[in-house]
């Protein structure tokens, strides 16, 4: 589904990824580790479009989208839920969830079944549609974030950071919906801090350091791994 290869990004004097390869098989759920300022975030707004990267290429779903426009790539189906959510406070939670329906605005039926979907995924927005996105939880300004994206119908979601600031029982609601959408056949790849659960739910990972890949493979390979344990395991 996806294939980063010998990707590098620069801001101003010097690289923040360094030759990056990473592969994501369609379906699959790819972690991606690494302390804040290893460059995940830089990555994901990388193969989204938001950013140019200086070398290398991206790969999605059988094309070249290394310079293509944000909207083209989300139209060819990746959907991006940034970290930090940047949802429009004042706007009714269904207003949110509708703006990520943006590219499919014509098939009304289908816009329709992908908002209902996503009621059933995240049953607490359903109760909450008509009440401004601002007034929520945490935890359920998230799931609207997740929500929003869902609604482009990807064939794969990228998920920076989704349990952020989440107390323990919410982000364990997070990963639970995380599980269920790829389980519909949504290729996923996440960054997360929170290494242990985000292991346990992986097919794949990858450790970043200081934007470059330091370790690969299986996600139950990367639990087992000393280095993984030490640095975000705490054992």
């Amino acid at each position: 589904m996806m294939t980063i290869s010998d990707l590098s990004v620069g801001y101003g004097a010097g690289d923040v990824l360094h030759s990056v390869d990473i592969t994501a098989a369609a379906g699959e759920l790819t972690v991606i580790l690494g302390a804040n300022g290893s460059g995940k975030s830089t990555l994901f707004r990388t193969v989204s479009g938001l950013i140019r990267s200086s070398s290398g290429r991206v790969e999605f779903d059988g094309e070249d989208v290394t310079r293509s426009r944000s909207a083209a790539i989300v139209r060819r189906g990746l959907a991006h839920c940034p970290e930090g959510r940047h949802l429009f406070p004042r706007m009714s939670v269904e207003k949110n969830l509708m703006l990520g329906a943006y590219v499919g605005r014509r098939d009304r039926a289908r816009v329709r079944t992908l908002l209902e979907r996503t009621y059933e995924l995240f049953p607490a927005l359903q109760d909450k549609s008509h009440q401004s996105a601002g007034s929520l939880s945490g935890g359920q300004q998230q799931m609207v974030a997740i929500g929003r994206a869902l609604m482009s119908d990807p064939k794969m979601l990228i998920l920076d950071e989704p349990s952020m600031g989440l107390a323990p029982l919410i982000t364990q609601q997070v990963f639970d919906a995380i599980v269920g959408i790829n389980q519909e056949g949504i290729g996923v790849m996440l960054a997360e801090q929170n290494a242990r659960s985000a292991l346990k739910i992986a097919t794949s990972g990858y450790v970043l350091a200081e934007g470059r890949v330091v370790l690969s493979g299986a996600a139950a390979d990367l639990a087992d791994n000393p280095a993984v344990q030490q640095a975000y395991l705490g054992v």
